[in-house]
Order: structure tokens, then C-alpha cells, then sequence
């Protein structure tokens, strides 16, 4: 009889959920716009803790498994024939995408430069936060030592290096060739990254020489063959050494201005055109990342452009006395080489709105050079609606205990 009546009451359990569902796809059908299929929001970056490791490009099984597999081919005696750009030569269908991305970068760098006279940028004395427009938020997430009890930011002017970060590598004569030692951290330039990858892809920067191939290389039971003559001994990749970084190198002038009197007044015109510049940019170092190498620190932010990273001792990050100073080497990402320094996104940046530590959850954010250009005009795209958090109402600050 127990058996009978429960048997009744999932029967009708069944028929009253299938009664509901017919019905909300019924109210879906007339009334579209009452209900959505999901929220387009997703989760806001958080700040990576010192001691937590970047997330791995390839897995360790996958990594594991071709180290084998390398091991086995050492153990032939056997010629393994090499594809560019591991063979020594450039890939030819990249060229071109690495000169758009070198043009790209410098007229990026005038843009953000322009659009920074008429935006205020602020930054954190302290933790080193990074705030577009006016007034700077009141957000209290400073949580480093010697911050405000209250975790306020301690703002002060920034520029453009706090929106566009220098990420420098060594510049490296032969891509393929041995890396550079400690004994040899002062005697090789120090470039940015992206400038690096440009020229290993296939621009010729005087400053900057590099050896190109003319016949590919050969590897034989693990050991590279270059039939080519060695190291020129007239060359130094020691001389003419420029110590400071790439916001204060000389640039082509001529280029430069003429691109800068295009739209010299209208600062909506020069963020759309940066925004642009910005996506090119990226898509750029993207693809060219399918085919160059480029090596991370899993810890600090160094970079190395190549198929191997450095073997300087100046990692600081955590426990980098068990490595003897050293990086721990890992495959880089777009990311890497070109921060996204993730800022909280105003709305309406006109009307000088103020954000406020209360509303935080329904504030989105973005990069800082997107915000830079959003607030000077220029449209932002829809991949960045998910951190935007455009569809989610900002309630007032009276009105937060309010909302369910």
C-alpha cells in the first residue's frame, strides 16, 4: 500500500513538472525579451598570488610525452628534417604579419600618448593599481604592506608605461644559437619583447642586427649541424648598448608626426584608430606565437623570446632559492608579451561617475588601454561584454540592501 501511494506521488511529481515546462516555453514563445537563456557576464581577472604558478599552455602529460619522444629520436642515428623557423629560416607567410604588428606597436604608442593628454591616468603608490579617468575609485582593495588600514589606494599621476607596460628580452644575434649566460646578462641589449619577436620574424631593424640564414640547419641524433660560417668575429653583440627601455627610445620622427597630424584634434577619432592598432596588435602576436617560440618565468613576469629562455640568476619570485636564481621556464602566451593591466570600468566617464567600494560586484572591468580609448570615444568590442558587465543595472548606493 506504502509502495503504491509513493508511486502516485512521483507520477504526479512527473506530470506537474512537465505542465511547468510546457508552459514557461509558452510564455518564451510570446513574451522573448521577459526571459534570457543566460547571463553574457563571466568572471572578472583577480590578481595572481606570489606564490601561485601560471597556468601551463601544455599540459605535464603532454609535456612529458614528447620529452620522450625527443629522447627516442636522440637514440637514432638519424637526420630529422627540420620545418621554419626551427630549421633557421623565416617563415615567409609571416613576414608581412610581423611588419603590420611593427607598425602597428609604434602607431599604438602615439595614439595612447595623444589620448593621455586629455584622460587622466592614476596610480597606486603603493600596490601599483591602475585607475582611468577622473576622479579615481574608492574601491579598497590595497592589501600590500605599509596600505591604509582601511585598504584605500594611495593614488598619484601616472603615464603611459602604467597602461602600456615594458616587457623587455634579450636580443638575440642567432635565434637558434646557444642562450645568453649570467656572465653575458650585460653585454647583450635588452629590447622589448614584442620588437624582439618583430625582428626574429622577419624586420630589419638596423639598430638590431641578426643573422639570416640562407640554408636551413640540420639535427642528427639530437645535435644541430650548421653547415653555414660561424659567428662573424668583426660583429659584437655587445657594442653600442642602450640600457634604457623602449618608451624612451628615439623614434622615426617623421613617421610618427605625420600619422599624429592625421587627427591631431580629434580624440575620438585617434581612439578609434588606436583601438585598431590595439586589436592588430594582438591578433598579430598571436599568430606569430603559433610559429616562434616565446618562454615565460612561471613566477615573475620575464620574458624570452626564442625557442629556449636565458640562463641569468635574477629571478626574485617564490622560492627562487631552490632554483639557484633561475627562471622557471614554460611556454608564454599572448598575455605575457602583451600585459592587459585590467582596470574597473566606468560607464560613463563624461560625467566623472565615482565608484564606490559598496557596488564593486556590479562594476566590470577592463584593459586599461581599452578603457583609455572607451572613454575617449571609441567603441569597445563584444569579446569584452563579458567583463564589461554592460547588461547589469547599477543600483544606488541607498539602494543596495535592496536588491535580491
Amino acid at each position: 500500500m506504502l509502495l503504491m501511494r509513493v508511486r502516485n506521488a512521483v507520477n504526479l511529481l512527473n506530470i506537474c513538472t512537465e505542465r511547468s515546462a510546457e508552459n514557461f516555453i509558452d510564455v518564451g514563445k510570446h513574451f522573448p525579451a521577459c526571459y534570457t537563456t543566460g547571463s553574457t557576464c563571466s568572471e572578472l581577472p583577480i590578481k595572481r598570488k606570489k606564490s601561485e604558478r601560471k597556468p601551463l599552455v601544455t599540459s605535464v602529460n603532454e609535456l612529458k610525452r614528447e620529452a620522450r619522444l625527443r629522447r627516442k629520436e636522440r637514440q637514432k642515428v638519424q637526420e630529422v628534417i627540420l620545418q621554419p623557423p626551427e630549421n633557421g629560416l623565416l617563415v615567409k607567410g609571416l613576414v608581412p604579419v610581423a611588419r603590420q604588428l611593427y607598425s602597428a606597436r609604434a602607431k599604438l604608442h602615439v595614439c595612447v600618448s595623444r589620448v593621455v593628454n586629455n584622460i587622466t591616468i592614476y596610480t597606486c603608490s603603493l600596490c601599483g593599481e591602475v585607475h582611468v579617468g577622473h576622479p579615481p575609485h574608492r574601491i579598497r582593495t590595497c592589501n600590500v604592506a605599509g596600505s591604509l588600514t582601511n585598504k584605500e589606494h594611495t593614488w598619484e599621476k601616472g603615464g603611459i608605461g602604467h597602461v602600456l607596460p615594458l616587457v623587455e628580452s634579450f636580443h638575440l644575434y642567432d635565434r637558434i644559437g646557444r642562450a645568453v649566460s649570467h656572465n653575458e646578462r650585460l653585454e647583450v641589449d635588452r629590447i622589448p619583447a614584442l620588437l624582439e619577436l618583430c625582428v626574429q620574424a622577419g624586420v630589419d631593424i638596423p639598430e638590431y642586427p641578426t643573422r639570416r640564414r640562407a640554408c636551413p640547419i640540420y639535427s642528427l641524433a639530437g645535435r644541430v649541424i650548421d653547415f653555414e660560417r660561424r659567428f662573424p668575429k668583426e660583429d659584437s653583440p655587445g657594442k653600442d648598448i642602450n640600457t634604457y627601455g623602449f618608451w624612451d627610445k628615439k623614434r622615426n620622427l617623421n613617421n610618427d608626426d605625420k600619422f599624429m597630424d592625421l587627427h591631431s584634434d580629434d580624440i575620438q577619432a585617434i581612439s578609434v584608430q588606436g583601438m585598431e592598432e590595439w586589436e592588430k596588435m594582438r591578433s598579430g602576436a598571436s599568430k606569430l606565437m603559433e610559429k616562434y617560440a616565446v618562454q615565460t618565468c612561471g613566477y615573475c613576469s620575464e620574458v624570452q623570446v626564442g625557442p629556449k629562455g636565458h640562463r641569468v640568476r635574477n629571478c626574485q619570485a617564490f622560492k627562487h632559492q631552490m632554483r639557484d636564481g633561475q627562471h622557471a621556464w614554460q611556454e608564454a602566451t599572448v598575455d605575457d608579451l602583451i600585459p592587459p593591466v585590467y582596470v574597473w570600468h566606468v560607464r560613463d566617464g563624461q560625467r566623472g561617475e565615482l565608484l564606490v567600494n559598496g557596488l564593486k560586484r556590479y562594476y566590470g572591468m577592463l584593459p586599461a588601454v581599452v578603457e583609455l580609448f572607451a572613454q575617449a570615444g571609441a567603441h569597445v568590442g563584444d569579446h569584452y561584454s563579458g567583463v564589461m558587465r554592460e547588461d547589469v543595472a547599477v543600483p544606488d548606493v541607498d539602494e543596495e540592501k535592496l536588491v535580491v
